[in-house]
């Protein structure tokens, strides 16, 4: 279903390279519970966000049902932080050394285009995405905000088109999720564990593959997070994908299964 192979991810900091993931190669089968743990700076949250398309590896490739996520590795381009600016991932080495651009088979313009506007395609539909600290609009309802990735990427008719359908979805969620009662309430009427809920509500509206978590009890009390979590594990239950960041080695080992990352290896 999903896989991440031969991973090698390195920042840019400064005139500095620090590699974090170092041939990383991980599946995830449909249904299945996984989490990733390791220590902080250990490349958990960059592997996930890899294997998500938030982020570019300099090396190694994903595949969603056989279907390539990046670009070829020759031409392949990196975000270094500061908009519009990027760097080419074969100029930099994975051991953290600057080489010479490799060559690689030509790829037009129009397939570079066409395989980034895939990539964004499945980051809105194909997968789902929980944060540690919920990333809501202050400015929006929970209905509101739960909405919000139905809205992007659809034209105003097509939003129009489908608006009831998906209003009673975003409805059918939160009170799912516990948050039937509050949906005209703003994020600031609303305790940690309430946004958390609303967060995985909104991960879930338009029906992704695969739900990605990074770090979803992290900014949380223990009996909160341990709520958040059972309801991770009821949707997984349901037959949800999810694959999960958590630091709390208690929880991980309720997972499926876990992946453990020491300097940016698997630990096997």
């Amino acid at each position: 279903m999903l896989r991440a192979e031969n991973i090698h991810k390195t920042y840019i900091l400064g005139r500095s390279l620090l590699p974090v993931l170092r041939g990383v190669t991980v599946e995830i089968k449909r249904g299945e519970f996984v989490s990733i743990t390791g220590a902080s700076g250990g490349g958990k949250s960059t592997l996930l966000h890899v294997m998500s398309g938030l982020d570019v590896p300099q090396r190694g490739q994903v595949y969603v049902n056989n279907v390539e996520m990046f670009e070829p590795e020759g031409v392949r381009r990196i975000p270094e932080g500061r908009e519009g600016s990027f760097v080419e991932a074969a100029s930099i080495a994975t051991a953290g050394v600057p080489r010479a651009a490799t060559k690689s088979a030509k790829v037009s313009s129009p397939d570079l285009r066409l395989i980034e506007g895939r990539r964004n395609a499945m980051r809105n539909t194909s997968f789902g995405f929980v944060f540690q600290f919920y990333h809501l609009l202050p400015e929006f309802d929970v209905l509101e905000n739960v909405l919000l990735p139905a809205m992007v990427g659809r034209s105003a008719g097509q939003w129009l088109e489908n608006r009831r359908l998906t209003e009673s979805r975003a409805r059918e969620l939160l009170l799912r999720v516990g948050l039937g009662d509050r949906l005209r309430h703003r994020p600031n009427e609303l305790s940690g564990g309430e946004r958390q809920r609303v967060a995985i509500a909104r991960a879930l509206v338009n029906n992704p593959t695969i739900l990605f978590a990074d770090e979803p009890t992290g900014n949380l009390d223990s009996r909160t997070g341990r709520d958040i979590f059972n309801l991770l594990k009821e949707l997984n239950r349901a037959g949800q994908t999810i694959v999960m960041v958590t630091h709390d080695r208690e929880l991980s080992v309720e997972a499926d299964r876990s992946i453990h990352l020491v300097d940016g290896r698997l630990d096997v």
